[in-house]
């Protein structure tokens, strides 16, 4: 089976960098080497880290510095291409992977030769109705998040590369030094130009945070302009479908859930990152025979979407 690296760039991440690495490193199958690359974080970033790396030797976790530029590409590419694994995972530093989800990941690319990139589906784990938000995601994904007539787009939170096929485009990614592309598509539109196979994998799974759309409204229109800059700095690609449409939709009910849900969450003392993969994470840690006879049952969280929703419904009833 083919070895997978994971790579976390990371700027001022103190909140959820644990987590995100409990998560990449309590997995079926132990990714080959979890990299950190810190782009000058000003918080704890990287006394975490090091704590982290400190109370597991166990675990392949590295940290890297990336001082000589500001910014996700460059902080992106650094970890890239100090990455010694087959197959490079690229997700960010609030996701939280599925536990299977190196082993897919791997799976993957062992099964099909010829794919080098590939994507999956993401819910947001700190907002409520969780599976229906990864339905809703994969839904997307399958139908619309393509390009060429129907070429898979990768989606940087929840991506994985093959080497040879990174080291292939490494020089010619855009480095977008104003800032106003998306990066995942800008890569996935340079494995298309040299004619590289991507693919989408179901059961690739990543959970992430749904922060983004607690912001103002001119910095979501910002950030969905994006989508439209990306494709004009590569004009020989085309799309049928404008995913973006779809965010817009669904801005205006999650910017005023959000916050709302975060109180809840604050409110009844759960971590969603814990929470997110706690089943399948329980199921795990039983395998490997630890002894879990003094962790407060959390299972009971993982079907309470519904209970959530409904609970927040009514907050907000009460306070109209």
């Amino acid at each position: 089976m083919l070895n997978v690296s994971i790579v976390i760039p990371a700027w001022n991440e103190e909140e959820r960098i644990i987590d995100c690495l409990t998560n990449a490193t309590r997995q079926t199958v132990m990714p080959h080497e979890v990299i950190v690359v810190d782009n000058r974080s000003t918080d704890r970033t990287v006394e975490l880290v090091e704590q982290f790396i400190a109370d597991h030797p166990e675990a392949p976790v590295k940290l890297l510095h990336q001082d000589e530029d500001q910014g996700l590409i460059p902080t992106r590419n650094y970890g890239l291409n100090h990455a010694t694994g087959d197959v490079l995972g690229r997700i960010d530093a609030d996701c939280m992977l599925k536990p299977d989800w190196v082993e897919i990941v791997a799976g993957v690319f062992t099964e099909d030769p010829e794919a080098m990139g590939a994507t999956g589906p993401v819910t947001y784990y700190d907002m409520p109705a969780r599976k229906i938000s990864l339905r809703s995601d994969d839904h997307v994904r399958r139908h619309t998040y393509r390009a060429d007539g129907g070429q898979v787009l990768l989606f940087g939170s929840n991506m994985a590369l093959r080497a040879s096929a990174w080291h292939m485009i490494a020089d010619e990614v855009c480095l977008d030094r104003e800032d106003k592309m998306h990066e995942d598509i800008d890569i996935s539109l340079h494995l298309l130009g040299r004619g590289l196979k991507t693919v989408y994998s179901r059961r690739m799974v990543c959970g992430i945070s749904a922060r983004r759309m607690d912001t103002s409204f001119k910095s979501f229109h910002n950030y969905m302009q994006r989508f439209k800059n990306t494709f004009e700095a590569h004009p020989e690609h085309w799309r049928k479908h404008k995913s973006e449409h779809t965010l817009y939709l669904m801005y205006p009910w999650l910017h005023a859930l959000y916050p709302l849900y975060q109180q809840y969450l604050e409110a009844k003392d759960i971590n969603p990152a814990v929470r997110v993969w706690f089943k399948e994470q329980l199921d795990l840690a039983l395998d490997d025979g630890e002894d879990l006879s003094e962790i407060e049952d959390l299972d009971q969280e993982e079907n309470s979407d519904n209970k959530d929703a409904k609970d927040i419904e009514s907050t907000t009833s009460q306070a109209a």
